[in-house]
């Protein structure tokens, strides 16, 4: 998502009066470090807000939607996901064993239990002919008949449905695939350092007041743009932060440093062993092989099946919802993983030997490195399930707060052409008035941001270019003339 923030540049460009008057003052002995800086925060703010403004408003609006998905998804696919509570649920092997005869295609490759009493089963199929590549048939199966109530495709880990599936990834690359992610990764790398200026510029002008007489006059036309576009974003900044921050954390390049750095500080997700050695290898099925149930094509002699699986990880605690993924080949285990993403989170991961139905390596969620679970809670609650309906709400909001923010932005630098000034640029030297102490430390730390996060730094040092080449361009005309 992005930030409103970013428009505060057309609000601080309404503010140019002062802003020229601090470019021209070139006496900085009598300047604080604020009055300093205020021009070069105050340009960036401008050019960054108007540049990324779109790009902003297209990840607001997706996100809108998407908060919204989770509560369609429920309507829409009611029949196939909900069922009438009966009175004992059928053994999870006779479940799949209905599923595999309604749908044959391809092989099994998780399967998640119905998780309360009037929910269904899903058995997942992967390799199935028109479905998309990472993604899955999910067969749903009633517990308590073993009747196939339909058969949907589905994505991800949180078991988005073709609803939800598409809004998701409108909303991560438009639909272009892994070039469209670029954009939603330019968004968040944008939105902290917008964000963050509109912040200080708003401080400062609340604290600079020009007088009583116009702290009483009543806001009109621009002013009260400006007073609207700063007092919301003050309210929502810490939240612009979060999914500044949540949404580089699996965006391609930043998010691939991210996990670059976790991984050199040992904070990595940690994952259950399936891989078995001893007396547990090499009893179980061959690789795409299904296993478990009367009819799921496994070798009872040497597969224990669903249900003894199912249970061995009940023992050890796992609590529903689970998710359980046959082995990957002989030398492999059966993985039952807990996949509650709401508070408090359900995370355990245990591994089941298929031939003698012992756990042979557990998991604890509560024993994650702490960078581990702060990814883990950071993703869930962008996404809206951490809080369930409240998180969703919440997003909604603050989607829509940007979206207001980046129309107000765009109004105040309307407002301010309506005088003659629109489009018109922030002088340039505002860098100048930077004491070399202050901006040789504030250059070296753009460098190494901009390095672990790419689509800040490209654009940023492209800007610069075109900055200076056209201020040059502009200085040889003026010599001209």
């Amino acid at each position: 998502m992005s930030t409103d923030e970013h428009v505060a540049p057309a609000d601080d460009a309404a503010d140019a009066g002062s802003a020229v008057d601090d470019v021209a003052d070139r006496d900085t002995s009598a300047r604080s470090a604020w009055s300093v800086l205020r021009p070069l925060v105050l340009r960036l703010h401008f050019y960054a807000g108007v540049l990324v403004a779109p790009f902003l408003l297209i990840a607001a609006t997706t996100g809108l939607l998407y908060a919204g998905s989770y509560q369609a998804e429920k309507l829409v696919y009611g029949h196939e996901l909900r069922v009438e509570a009966g009175d004992t649920k059928l053994p999870l092997s006779r479940q799949i064993d209905a599923a595999r005869k309604a749908h044959p295609e391809g092989t099994i490759s998780a399967v998640r239990p119905s998780p309360d009493d009037t929910a269904t089963t899903r058995v997942m199929l992967s390799g199935v002919k028109g479905v998309a590549e990472g993604h899955t048939r999910a067969v749903f199966v009633d517990p308590y008949t073993a009747k196939v109530r339909g058969a949907l495709e589905q994505y991800g880990s949180t078991g988005a449905l073709p609803l939800r599936t598409w809004i998701d990834e409108f909303h991560r690359d438009l639909h272009l695939g892994q070039s469209g992610r670029l954009y939603s990764e330019l968004a968040a790398s944008w939105l902290w350092v917008i964000t963050g200026g509109g912040l200080l510029l708003w401080f400062a002008r609340r604290r600079n007041k020009r007088s009583a007489a116009e702290t009483a006059a009543p806001a009109t036309g621009r002013r009260r743009t400006l007073g609207l576009h700063g007092g919301l974003g003050v309210w929502v900044a810490a939240g612009l932060f979060f999914l500044s921050a949540t949404g580089l954390t699996w965006s391609t390049y930043a998010g691939a440093n991210v996990t670059d750095l976790r991984s050199a500080v040992n904070q990595s997700t940690p994952a259950v062993a399936s891989g078995l050695t001893g007396e547990h290898a090499g009893h179980g099925a061959m690789p795409g092989m299904d296993m478990g149930g009367s009819g799921g094509g496994g070798h009872k002699a040497t597969d224990v099946g669903y249900d003894a699986v199912l249970k061995a990880a009940r023992v050890k605690g796992l609590g529903d919802p689970v998710e359980i993924v046959p082995p990957s080949g002989p030398s492999a285990a059966y993985t039952v993983s807990q996949i509650q993403r709401s508070w408090p989170e359900k995370q355990d991961a245990v591994a089941v030997a298929p031939a003698t139905g012992e756990v042979t390596d557990t998991v604890r969620f509560a024993d994650y490195p702490l960078l581990a679970k702060l990814s883990r809670w950071g993703i869930d609650l962008h996404t809206g399930v951490l809080f369930g309906i409240v998180n969703q709400l919440a997003l909604a909001a603050l989607a829509l707060s940007l979206i207001l923010l980046i129309v107000w932005g765009y109004r105040m630098w309307w407002q301010r052409g309506r005088a003659g000034a629109f489009g018109r640029p922030l002088p340039r030297g505002a860098w100048r008035q930077v004491p070399g102490y202050v901006l040789a430390p504030l250059a070296v730390g753009a460098a190494v941001v901009g390095y672990y996060l790419p689509l800040l730094g490209i654009p940023l040092a492209a800007f610069l270019a075109v900055d200076i080449a056209a201020g040059r361009i502009a200085a040889r005309r003026s010599q001209r003339a």
